[in-house]
């Protein structure tokens, strides 16, 4: 009887685990009920404590297979269950690993003397869980930069802080405070001395949104203003979905007269149109490159950024082109990190092995750009990007060190349908505008497409799945936030924090283990 509850108690167990995990689904766009990550998050440390580290693994893995399912279900939608099952596990595993590290974590916290105990469990807490994070990001093929902490926050007073320190200072803050709300659940002293620790968590808490409530980044153009115009075709551009030839083009360039009629004198300085927007590429069909030369020249009278696929020596890319009147194109960026298993194989006779059907659908691979994603357009500099690379914070750091001074975010959302990953993506933007302190234009075949101030407020937008073109002005920006500063030197704290903590943590445990043997303790 023991023995059967004893396991009833372990299923339970799971599956709370995995609600708290599937809960953070909801913390995320397009719900933006950003309160319940923190929900999620404490009941996940809440759940590791007092855990032996087989059990803490093995509800990690539930409830990190739970967390990002919820989250990335749209996978599936691209090509099959599979696929999100297959990162969804490989996440798990990883976000396992993290579980056992957040229960030696507590074993650390529980050695400590409640003085200190109350300080240092939250921050700890915070830095394992960003830690995992960082992993998950970077590993393996590049990483997989999608649900994090920071992602849920676009739309909430906390935002700012991406500001101070980028993606990662924000969703340790976030983590913080869940750490600081599981520990509370556990907490086993005197009533006296709960209800003070209480007050300064509380006092902790409310300092931390007031942080980000006070601090307002500057949106001031410091170089002048560049009028931009961002078309969105409303194009089904699918990895499968096979249009007519040239469809795709023309429904950019019917699009692009919505905002700039015929004899227009209001012209732009920069129309962007998005990833894919072209299926021909018109830098190689001659017929196809008099039609867009003579529409840039005659109907634009501005630059065009468009999107199309390019065959160059026998390799394929995911390019954007720079297009001028009366030039044609003059620049070119490649994609540098194209999406492992979706955009190119990495190891592909491996994986072809174990899933010829599956990894037969994508033909051929794109391979990867070397260049470095800015044009100059209208006297000034423009930074480009591709789809998922708005979620890399190296490349989105780099075109502010080439000295961009405005972000354009190239994508191709046909493939997730009416899901919650083109919502999820036009947060992300909304955050890298924050951080790098630049407007940044979120411009998709099918929405949602939008453009950001540096404080994350938005400036003008196309409602998702309808065909539209916007124009604005955005501010030039020269300065450099704080985050482009001390982001780098946060994340590289926060894993060395991370790895002194749990080696501390491992040293103890063996010590103690030690001890017992020998009958000492």
């Amino acid at each position: 009887m023991a023995k059967a509850s004893l396991t009833s108690s372990k299923l339970v167990a799971v599956l709370v685990i995995s609600a708290f995990g599937a809960l953070s689904g909801l913390a995320y766009p397009r719900f933006s009920l950003w309160p319940l990550i923190f929900v999620s998050v404490a009941g996940i440390f809440a759940l590791l404590r007092n855990r032996s580290l087989p059990q803490a693994a093995v509800l990690g893995f539930f409830a990190g297979e739970a967390f990002y399912v919820s989250q990335i279900y749209w996978i599936s939608q691209y090509l099959g269950p599979v696929p999100l099952i297959a990162l969804a596990t490989l996440e798990a595993l990883i976000f396992a690993v993290g579980a056992v590290a957040i229960t030696l974590i507590w074993r650390l916290i529980d050695r400590m003397p409640q003085s200190a105990a109350v300080w240092a469990a939250a921050p700890l807490l915070a830095t394992v869980w960003i830690a995992r994070e960082w992993i998950s990001i970077n590993w393996p093929y590049g990483g997989f930069p999608w649900a994090r902490l920071a992602m849920s926050q676009s739309e909430s007073p906390l935002a700012d802080w991406a500001y101070l320190g980028g993606l990662p200072l924000l969703g340790w803050v976030v983590a913080l405070i869940a750490g600081i709300a599981a520990q509370a659940f556990g907490e086993r002293s005197r009533v006296r001395l709960i209800s003070r620790i209480t007050a300064l968590r509380m006092t902790a808490i409310i300092a931390v949104f007031a942080v980000g409530i006070l601090v307002t980044p500057p949106t001031n153009a410091e170089a002048g203003i560049i009028k931009i115009a961002a078309v969105q075709g409303n194009a089904n551009a699918g990895l499968f979905a096979n249009p007519v030839r040239g469809s795709i083009l023309e429904k950019h360039l019917r699009a692009s007269r919505l905002v700039l009629p015929p004899k227009s004198t209001e012209k732009p300085d920069l129309v962007v149109w998005p990833e894919n927007s072209a299926d021909i590429n018109p830098a190689s069909d001659p017929t196809t490159a008099i039609e867009l030369n003579n529409f840039v020249t005659n109907q634009l009278g501005a630059p065009l950024i468009l999107g199309t696929i390019t065959e160059r020596d026998s390799k394929f890319y995911n390019e954007s082109q720079l297009w001028l009147p009366d030039k044609g194109p003059v620049d070119y960026y490649a994609k540098k990190r194209p999406v492992p298993f979706a955009e190119y194989v990495p190891d592909r006779d491996f994986w072809y092995a174990l899933a010829p059907d599956l990894i037969g659908l994508i033909a051929h691979g794109y391979d990867f750009g070397t260049r470095d994603g800015i044009y100059e357009v209208a006297k000034t500099k423009v930074g480009v990007n591709i789809c998922f690379e708005i979620a890399v914070d190296e490349l989105n750091r780099d075109l502010v060190s080439g000295g961009a001074r405005v972000i354009v975010s190239q994508t191709n959302n046909s493939d997730f349908g009416h899901s919650d990953e083109t919502f999820q993506q036009a947060a992300i933007a909304r955050l890298r505008a924050i951080e790098t302190g630049r407007v940044v234009v979120n411009d998709s075949t099918v929405g949602v497409t939008a453009a950001f101030a540096p404080d994350g407020s938005t400036i003008a937008s196309i409602e998702a799945f309808k065909p539209g073109a916007i124009k604005f002005d955005a501010a030039l920006r020269l300065s450099t936030t704080p985050a482009y500063w001390f982001g780098p030197l946060f994340v590289f704290a926060v894993n060395l924090s991370a790895v002194i903590a749990l080696a501390i943590s491992i040293t103890l445990e063996l010590t103690t283990r030690k001890r017992r043997k020998r009958g000492e303790v």
